[in-house]
This record gives structure tokens, sequence and C-alpha cells, in this order.
């Protein structure tokens, strides 16, 4: 008979601790007791728990009670090398100690770039929301606190500042802090007791904190991330009947597989995102049919696209007030659409007047520091592919302005990009002044 692994895991955890085998098996039983489940556990079981030998199931729960409350962190079944509960693997923990792992993965430097190593999938499994809608029981583990609105409003709060700060500085800068928020506030609340109202909005937050948290690891491009935050995304909005988040997920998901070049992935998702959202109000379906209308256009169906395109403006034409509308899509917004549509269509000099006409309607109050510097490197690359270099330098500069502010792997691309755009051009004096002044600010990017 083959000699049992050492649990490593486990081994991990107790090190950590600086607990003796003995401190361990007594709080254990502690917690056994507070949970009407009274143990008697010695040291002998805790030494061969961590030579590999697996606690009975009812011991498992109590065990990372223990190790969570001595080390002030979530733990999960994974972390401390034990299986999940058969009859739980699929519908109560999962999908909580899924992101807690993630989660720990992402906010720690020693592990993201193992984290990061996961490839775009365009075969990924995403649930339906048939098979996800309304599994409130997924969340209720915890017996370790009650929370209530304050701790929903919270979460709320923070994620509005988060999303903030990736606006303003970049994913690079805001995905770390998001990641640690989730692993050490968020997952602790949604294992917690809670009323079903309070728990149903705690969850629907945490969706759109993965969202989020998705989001910026794009901007970092990340891709293989995003997709696991989104699929957490997708799982929370289902156990919390929050359909709308649902498909703001799927959207970013078009979003995402569009920026990479797959049009009929992208096509799927934001067909997807809009097929659940019949009854949504105007500017919410303006919001899905302009997304729609890109996928449409880079894979390469021109009827579709301007199909869609169409029926965005007229969603825009009955859309209510801006404030406090999910998504803010904007008039600015649709001109980026139209803008990306007529581009992937071969109009380069129409999208450069929607880009511009972008631009011109844009409310800087209202929209994305990184997103401007984006789209103003796309205006820059198509007003040199049409011979305009001096306008191109111009539009250039605007982005070599304000690159030390922000840390966005998207705008890094474009600088790089931009570099190699400019080169065969330095014997212009604008193409030459503006290289130089790239090289200043991002030298590592820039070749001198």
């Amino acid at each position: 008979m083959s000699e049992r692994e050492p649990n490593e895991g486990l081994e991990r955890l107790f090190r950590e601790t600086g607990w003796t085998l003995r401190q361990l098996v007594q709080e254990v039983n502690r917690i056994g007791t507070e949970r009407g489940t009274p143990q008697k556990y010695r040291e002998p079981s805790a030494h061969q728990w961590l030579k590999g030998h697996m606690p009975k199931e009812a011991a498992r729960p109590l065990i990372l009670e223990a190790f969570a409350r001595k080390l002030g962190r979530p733990i999960t079944h994974a972390e401390a090398g034990f299986p999940l509960p058969a009859n739980e693997s699929n519908a109560r923990l999962s999908t909580v100690e899924a992101l807690i792992d993630l989660g720990r993965q992402d906010m720690d430097p020693s592990r993201r770039s193992i984290l990061g190593a996961g490839l775009f999938s365009v075969a990924l499994a995403v649930p339906n929301w048939p098979d996800v809608v309304g599994r409130m029981e997924a969340i209720q583990t915890g017996q370790t606190q009650h929370v209530g609105m304050s701790e929903v409003n919270t979460v709320t709060a923070m994620t509005d500042r988060l999303s903030d700060l990736d606006d303003e500085f970049g994913g690079r800068y805001a995905r770390p802090m998001a990641a640690a928020f989730l692993v050490n506030i968020v997952a602790p609340y949604l294992k917690a007791d809670a009323s079903s109202e309070v728990r149903k909005e705690m969850v629907s937050a945490a969706s759109f904190l993965c969202y989020l948290t998705g989001w910026m690891a794009v901007d970092e491009g990340l891709h293989g991330t995003a997709q696991r935050y989104y699929v957490r995304g997708l799982e929370l909005a289902g156990a919390s009947d929050d359909y709308m988040t649902y498909c703001h997920i799927l959207r970013g998901m078009s979003v995402q597989s569009v920026d990479l070049g797959h049009g009929s992935t992208a096509v799927n998702w934001a067909n997807a995102a809009s097929e659940a959202s019949p009854t949504a109000a105007p500017r919410m379906k303006a919001f899905m049919a302009g997304q729609q209308a890109h996928s449409y256009a880079v894979a390469g169906d021109r009827f579709n696209a301007l199909r869609s395109i169409r029926e965005t403006e007229t969603a825009m034409s009955k859309a209510e007030s801006q404030h406090q509308t999910f998504g803010g899509y904007s008039l600015a917004t649709l001109a980026y659409h139209t803008a990306q549509v007529r581009y992937a269509l071969g109009d380069v000099g129409g999208s450069i007047d929607n880009l511009q006409l972008h631009f011109r309607l844009r409310e800087p109050e209202n929209e994305s520091n990184r997103s401007g510097m984006r789209f103003s490197a796309m205006l820059a690359e198509r007003q040199l592919t049409i011979g305009h270099l001096d306008e191109a330098c111009a539009t250039w500069g605007k982005v070599v302005d304000g690159y030390p502010a922000i840390q966005s792997g998207q705008v890094d691309k474009h600088m790089a990009r931009m570099s190699q755009l400019i080169r065969p051009h330095l014997k212009n004096r604008a193409a030459r002044d503006l290289y130089e002044r790239a090289r200043l600010v991002a030298p590592r990017l820039i070749p001198a």
C-alpha cells in the first residue's frame, strides 16, 4: 500500500498559526461545543490530519473555522487540502470558496503571475440564467456573524470607490485592492447570517464587484483571470436573482471578446445579454444593442451590425434621463460604438468622424480617464492610416501627456503601438518631438 502524502495545505496553515497540536484540537473542540456538536479530539488526531488522514466530514468545517479565527481571514476547503462536502460541491460552498481562492491568488504578488498565465477561452462554460437563478442556499453556510443593510451599503460604496479609481488610474492600480476587499470583507459577509432580503442584496453587491474586478483584469491584459471573475459574478447574480447584473456581466464578456478580435464569441455573449433583458428600458436596450452592433461588425456581419446600430439610435431617442441609469450609456457612447462599427466594416474616415463626435459629446465628469486615453490613441492610429500625420501626432500628444498618471495595460499597448507606427516618420518634426516626449514618460515601452 502506498504511503499517505502529508496534507501540505493544512501543514502550511498550522505553521502560520504558531499553535501546538493541543491548541489546535482545543479550538476545534471549543467551536464544536459552540455549534451544539461537542467534540473530544486530542493531539494524535491533529497529528494524523497533518500527515494526510482526512478528518471526518463533520469535523472539517470546525477545523476551517478554527484556522479562520486564528488567522483573521476566510479559509477554504481547497486551501486546507479538503474536498468540498459531496452533497454541497455544486450548490453550496463552491461559488464563495472559489471566489476566495481566486481573490487570494490575485492579491498575492508572488502568485499573480501564475494566476495570470491562464488564457482567454472562446469555449468558456458560462452558467445559464435558469441554472443559477434563485440559488440562495448557495451562500447560506456561515454562522460566525450577522450582517445587515449597513454592510451591504459598505460593499456598494466601496465598489463605487474602486470603480472611480479604476476609471481614473487604471486596473493595475485598483485591482489588488478589489481582490483584497473581496477576500477579506465580502466573502465573510456572504457566509454570514442575514435576513433573506439582506442576503439577496449582499450577493447582488458581490456579483457586481466580481464584474468590476474582472473588468480591471481585462485592462491589465489578464484575460483568463477576468473570465474567472466574470463566471463567479454570473453565479452570484443568479443566486440573488439579479438579472440586470447578469446581463451586464455577459455584455462585459462580449466587450472583452470583441477587443480580442473574437467576433463570433462576442456576438454570442452580446446576444445572450440582450435576450436575458427583454423588458429593459430604452437606455438599457441601447447599452445592449450598441455592443451587439460592434460585435456583429467585428464578426463581419454587415447587415446585423447596421441593424443593431439603428436599434441603438432608436432606443437612445426614447431614453430617459441618464441620471442613475444602469451602465450610463450616453450619446457619446453611441458615437463611439458607431465609430467602431464603421471601422470594422472598412470605413476608416467615417470612424474618425464618429470618434471626434464622441469627444465633442463626452462629459469628462461622467467618463473614464482611461477610456479617453484609449479612444484618443485609436483616433490617432486611424488619422495616421489616412495620411494625416500632423493630426495624429497632436492626438497622440494627449495620450503622452496623460500617461504618467495611468496604470493600464491597455494604454501601455497603445503607447507601444504608437512608437511602432511613428518610427517610420521620424524625419517629420512633429513625429520626432512626439517620439522623444513618449520616450521620457514610457522608456520601458519605447526604444531609444
